[in-house]
This record gives structure tokens, C-alpha cells and sequence, in this order.
């Protein structure tokens, strides 16, 4: 029998009441561990250039501390530092850094320790802030990240600023709006009038002294002591002068004296040198053709309709509408030198014509649709409305439409207006039972904008716009009006002006406040009483002409037929002159008037146009000494300045103003040109107004 040892009985005694936990180590040799409370950490959208910073709490799972490693897999991010210890049943943050570019960006995390390894995923995005501009001087703008925009605010009262005008100075910010102090803008000088305007500042203008009653006299102004009078010059002219006698100054009088030689007696002109006094008579220079800037061949014939514009001007462009050789009908462009901006043909090379042109594009008819035509250096199809996709007025849907030049006008923005009428077939679109006519708008793109019935319109009808966009309608014989968008429609209301023009022709101008109304009246574009044109006055017999008219301030010019013989025969077309004649637009009254073809011959009238200094100038072919000769021609004051003839004997079709040239679309020998005119300084196309027989750009519109 064995024998027990008390330390053998008491260790059997602690594993049998539990005491010891054989299953744990001991706490010397206890492995740490690890965990992480997020698996992915989104630093959402940060600003370009900005560095954004986000936790990552790492948990001691263990009772000991562990040393986790850490580092950043692929992307942009980084981190505050590559390890940290981590206490037992504890945990520490470590910072993820992202310096945000542009666009998205993904990286991992990776966390390791004792062979336990955590990856975190990591993700934001980059954003290029948007340049923020403030829209006023007292505003300011920062962009917002979130939702991604510009945000204005007011600038902080007493903010430096620059006032939008210039007759303002040391301006400061005040409730959003930049205010400043007058500006003065007195010289001290009392030979100058000194103003301000808003958009130059300062302008100063030499003062004009009151001219004296002696004409040989003539004001001038001193510094020192302001307006004074003094002797003009000796030989000055002070009244009559021709190359026998003339009155001229000597001495500060003025004296009926012998013309003395070489006295000038005419201005120079493109074709002809100035003139001067011989032996009692004004002699100049031969008249010489004039010499063409450039000559251009067009490629063919010009297509055009009745009535509108054979060439447009529009800038440093040209535009002509051609048909002929290989590549048939097409829209050419030129520069203002002559060269071929672009040539851009038709669809199936059917004919068009010119309407009007503008940035927004140049505007064709062709028989069924409008088309528009890029005028840039592209000349693309821009788009093209067919007439009969158009709303026809009640009664008239079963009926064909219609437009044409002098029914289309372009609106201040590139819209298109057009007088549309509806016509039994074959009717050639003119007024009948039935028939109706419609004002449409079309935007720039073409669509429709507005459309309405309008009522008393006919194909002959004519459209005009003023230099706002007010649009007027005129028939022959009228009626008159204005007309609005339609309140709370889709159509046009009529204001009426005029209910009857008798005698009238069809066709319609507008400068100002004044309309000029089948080369007849003269009315407000208020209404009010109309002041008849006098054309029952002086030369019998006359036959106003439709086109061209023109219209500027208080001064209209239309252009008549004119049969002279005193047989009491009428005269064939073959042997008719035409007048032009100026009027009072208050009255009616004849201000000056003068023949257009010299010695009473007949011929052709092809444009005419407003010259700057109140002058008009023409573009004729007038049957001289038995050939048909092309002339262009300045008329002032009931004289002739200048006539100077083209070269040969062309056949010409159209022509335009721009500046001081006058392009001529011709025909020599079989070809069609383009040539270019310079007429100098002195003759500079009038742009205000109703500057041109179709006005400036063929548009339609008047222009301020």
C-alpha cells in the first residue's frame, strides 16, 4: 500500500474545485490583437489643390498592446504616420490624408499586425473650382462646393469700386450698387464746351461764335477774352460768285469784283479734277471712266426677285445669289477687298433670292420656304421653313402662300418677320375671295415664334420695321398700321394709322417717328393727320415710282417718271426721264428736286442711296449718244456734284452702298463681275434712317 504525500492530496484537491485555467496562457507570453471600426472611409468631394484629413479608429481586441503597421495601396492618399500602438481593450485614431487633384480617386488602406492583416478602402474625389465672376462692381462671388456653383452676395459696404459711368469718380460700394462722386470736367478754358458722357467720360468741343451779320466778318474765340470778331480772310467769297463777277471780302467788306482767274469754282471728283475760272468760265478736267478698286468674276447670273437686292453688304462681307456653269445655283460671299469667302450650293440647285442678311445669317426665298444661310466663313444651311407648314388663316387652308421681298424684314435680334398671303392656285398669290394674309415671326433657328391673320393684306402689301422692331403693314391705296403681339396670344393685334393712301403705291419707309407711306404720305408712327407729299406741283404729269425711297429726319426723297414733250403725245418707257425729288416730312412741301438722267434722256434706275451731309447718290444706266452707259452719281440740294461713268457699255443688275464704296454687280461681254467703286471721303453711305432703297442690308429695318 502506497503512502500520500500532503502536496499530493492538495494539488488532486485544486483541479478538482477548478482552480486552475489550463487553457489560457500565462500573462507573460499573451499575443495582442486588432481591429478597425470602419472598412471604408469616404472623404467625399474636396476642393483642387485642398488636402482633407479622416480617422481611422483602430481597436485593441486583446488584453496587451500590439504595434499595427500601416501603409497606403495605389491613389493619391497618405498617411500621418506608418504605425501606432495600440493599448489592450483600447483603441487610437490614425489619420488618412487625401490632397485632392481633379476627378475621382480610390486607394486602400492596409493594416497589419502579428500576422492579422485589415485593408480599408479609401475613396474621394477631386473638384476644379469654377471661375467666379461677379456680375456687377459691388458684387462678390465665391463658388460653393456643394451643389458645385457660383454664389453672388453683396459686396461689403464702403468697397473701392469703378462706377459703370464715367462721369462719376471715387465710387464706393453701397447696398450692392456702386456709387461716386460727380465728375468735373470744366478745363477753364472759354473756348471749349466741356460735357460729360457716360460712356467716354470728359469731351470737350471748340465753342462755336456767333457768326456776324457782315459775311465778311467771322468769329473767332480768345482764351483770355471769349468771342470776338475779325476780318475774314481777303478774296473769301461772301455771295454770288460765278466765273465772270463774284463777291468777295477785302478788307473785312464785301465787293462785287471780276472773278479773278483760277478762282476755284467746282470740287474734284473720283472721275474729275476740281475746276477753276478761265476767261469767264468754269473749266475742269475731262471726265475720266471710273477705275474699278477690284473686279471680281461672279460665275454667273445674279438671281434675284423683283424689287429686292441684287447684292447685301454686312460688315467686310459681300453676298450675291448666283445660277449658272457646272455647280448651278448657290450663295457666294466676297470680302469687302474681293476675295471668295465661301460658295455654298443649293439643294438641287434651285434658284433663290436675296433677302436681307445679318449675324444671325443671310435670308433667302425660294418659291415654297424660307432658308437661312450661315454669314460666316462657313455659309452652312442654317434651316429652311416651308410656307406651307405655316398656320393658314380661316378660309384659306385649300389656298397656296406666298411671300416675297418687301414682306420680310429682319427684327433687332435675327428674327425673321414675314408677311405670308393665301391665293387660289394661279392666282399669283393676289388678294381674292377667300384669301388671307398672316404675319409670322420666326426666331433665328427658324422656328415659329408668333403667328396671327391679319386682315386687308394682299400680296402687294409691304412690312417695315423701325429701329426698335415696331412692325408696320402697308397695302396700296391702304390701309396703314402697327401692329403688337396679340395680349395674352399667340397673334397680332392692328393698330390703325391710316385707313386710305389715294394713289399710292405700295411701298413703305420708316426712320425716326415718321413713316413714308406710298410715296404719298408722310404720317407719325403714332397716327395722327398725314402730310401729303406735292407731287401735283411743277413738272406735269409725274408717275411716282414704287422704289427706292429713302427717309432721314425731317427729309424724304422718291424718284418719279417724267414725260417732257410738249406734243401733247405720251411718251414710250423708251423715252421717259425720272426725278428725284426731296420733301418736307412735316408737310409735304417740295424741298429741291432734279432730274436724274442728264439732258432729259432716258434710262435705267437701279439703287440709290443716302450720303452723309444730306446728299443722295445713284447707281444708272442712262441711253447717251446712243449707247447704254452706267453712271454713279451725286445729287445735293437740287445739283448735280458728280456723274461718272463705268467703264464700256455693261449691263448692270444691282448694286450696294458700303462706306465710301459702291458695289456693281455687271455683266461685260458674256460675264458677270463684281466690281468695287471707291468714291472717296466725300462720299460716305449715309447708315441711318432708311438709308436705301431696301434699306441698310436689305433688312427692312430702319437704322438709328
Amino acid at each position: 500500500m502506497l503512502r500520500s504525500h500532503p502536496w499530493l492530496v492538495l494539488l488532486v484537491a485544486l483541479v478538482l474545485a477548478g482552480g486552475c485555467r489550463c487553457d489560457e496562457p500565462p500573462v507573460g507570453g499573451t499575443r495582442g490583437e486588432f481591429d478597425v471600426e470602419q472598412r471604408a472611409l469616404d472623404f467625399g468631394r474636396v476642393l483642387e489643390g485642398e488636402t482633407a484629413r479622416r480617422p481611422v479608429t483602430v481597436v485593441g481586441t486583446g488584453r496587451a498592446s500590439v504595434t499595427v503597421s500601416a501603409s497606403v495601396r495605389s491613389g493619391p492618399f497618405s498617411l500621418s504616420e506608418t504605425e501606432v500602438l495600440v493599448p489592450g481593450a483600447s483603441s487610437v485614431s490614425l489619420e488618412v490624408l487625401f490632397p485632392a487633384g481633379v476627378g475621382p480617386a480610390e486607394g486602400t488602406l492596409v493594416l497589419s499586425a502579428g500576422g492579422r492583416t485589415v485593408e480599408v478602402s479609401l475613396r474621394g474625389e477631386g473638384v476644379r473650382p469654377l471661375v467666379c465672376v461677379p456680375s456687377t462692381p459691388c458684387r462678390q462671388s465665391h463658388f460653393e462646393l456643394e451643389p458645385g456653383v457660383c454664389v453672388e452676395s453683396d459686396a461689403p459696404d464702403g468697397t473701392a469700386c469703378i462706377p459703370s459711368s464715367r462721369c462719376q469718380e471715387n465710387g464706393r460700394c453701397q447696398a450692392g450698387a456702386c456709387v461716386g462722386s460727380p465728375r468735373s470736367c470744366d478745363d477753364g478754358n472759354p473756348c471749349t464746351q466741356d460735357a460729360c458722357a457716360p460712356e467716354q467720360g470728359c469731351v470737350t468741343s471748340p465753342v462755336v461764335c456767333p457768326a456776324p451779320q457782315n459775311p465778311c466778318r467771322v468769329g473767332v474765340c480768345d482764351r483770355e477774352r471769349g468771342c470776338s470778331e475779325v476780318d475774314a480772310q481777303d478774296r473769301s467769297i461772301c455771295g454770288k460768285v460765278d466765273c465772270v463777277t463774284a463777291r468777295l471780302c477785302f478788307s473785312g467788306t464785301c465787293k462785287e469784283v471780276p472773278t479773278p482767274e483760277g478762282l476755284l469754282c467746282a470740287p474734284s471728283t473720283p472721275c474729275q479734277g476740281e475746276g477753276h475760272c478761265q476767261a469767264g468760265k468754269c473749266v475742269r478736267p475731262d471726265v475720266q471712266e471710273l477705275v474699278p478698286v477690284f473686279a471680281q468674276e461672279l460665275g454667273g447670273r445674279p438671281s434675284f426677285a423683283p424689287g429686292g437686292p441684287v447684292l447685301l453688304s454686312h460688315g467686310e462681307a459681300l453676298f450675291a445669289s448666283v445660277c449658272g456653269g457646272d455647280a448651278g445655283c448657290r450663295l457666294v460671299s466676297y470680302t469687302s477687298e474681293g476675295f471668295l469667302r465661301f460658295e455654298t450650293p443649293y439643294p438641287e440647285g434651285a434658284p433663290r433670292a436675296l433677302l436681307a442678311v445679318s449675324d444671325a445669317g443671310v435670308v433667302l426665298h425660294e418659291p415654297e420656304a424660307l432658308e437661312s444661310y450661315a454669314s460666316s466663313v462657313t455659309g452652312a444651311p442654317l434651316w429652311r421653313t416651308p410656307l406651307a407648314s405655316l398656320d393658314a388663316p380661316p378660309g384659306a387652308e385649300s389656298f397656296v402662300p406666298s411671300t416675297s421681298a418687301g414682306r420680310v424684314a429682319l427684327g433687332p435680334q435675327g428674327e425673321v418677320v414675314s408677311l405670308v398671303s393665301w391665293a387660289p392656285t394661279g392666282a399669283g398669290g393676289d388678294a381674292g375671295v377667300g384669301s388671307g394674309a398672316a404675319l409670322v415671326v420666326l426666331a433665328p433657328d427658324g422656328g415659329v415664334l408668333r403667328q396671327g391673320a391679319v386682315e386687308g393684306f394682299s400680296a402687294e402689301a409691304r412690312v417695315a420695321l423701325d429701329s426698335r422692331g415696331e412692325m408696320f403693314l402697308f397695302a396700296a391705296g391702304g390701309p396703314l398700321v402697327r401692329t403688337e403681339p396679340e395680349d395674352g396670344g399667340t397673334g397680332f393685334r392692328s393698330i390703325p394709322l391710316l385707313a386710305e393712301v389715294p394713289e399710292s403705291g405700295t411701298s413703305l419707309a420708316v426712320a425716326g417717328d415718321r413713316l413714308f407711306a406710298g410715296t404719298r404720305a408722310f404720317v407719325s408712327a403714332d397716327g395722327g393727320l398725314p402730310a401729303l407729299a406735292e407731287w401735283g406741283v411743277g413738272v406735269p404729269g409725274l408717275r411716282p415710282l414704287d422704289e427706292p425711297v429713302l427717309l432721314l429726319g425731317d427729309t424724304g426723297y422718291a424718284f418719279a417718271r417724267m414725260c417732257l414733250r410738249t406734243d401733247g403725245t405720251a411718251c414710250t418707257p423708251e423715252e421717259e426721264g425720272v426725278l428725284l425729288r426731296a420733301f418736307d416730312t412735316g408737310g409735304g412741301a417740295v424741298r429741291w428736286e432734279t432730274p436724274v438722267f442728264p439732258d432729259n434722256a432716258p434710262g435705267v434706275l437701279h439703287e440709290a442711296a443716302l450720303v452723309q451731309g444730306g446728299a443722295v447718290s445713284t447707281v444708272t444706266s442712262v441711253q447717251l449718244a446712243g449707247a447704254m452707259r452706267a453712271h454713279i452719281q451725286v445729287f445735293a440740294r437740287g445739283e448735280l456734284l458728280m456723274m461718272c461713268p463705268l467703264r464700256g457699255t455693261p449691263h448692270v443688275a444691282g448694286a450696294t452702298y458700303a462706306g465710301s464704296f459702291v458695289y456693281v454687280a455687271l455683266e461685260r461681254g458674256g460675264t458677270w463681275w463684281l466690281e468695287a467703286f471707291d468714291l472717296g471721303p466725300n462720299v460716305t453711305a449715309e447708315t441711318r434712317g432708311w438709308s436705301q432703297g431696301s434699306s441698310l442690308s436689305g433688312s427692312r429695318r430702319a437704322s438709328p
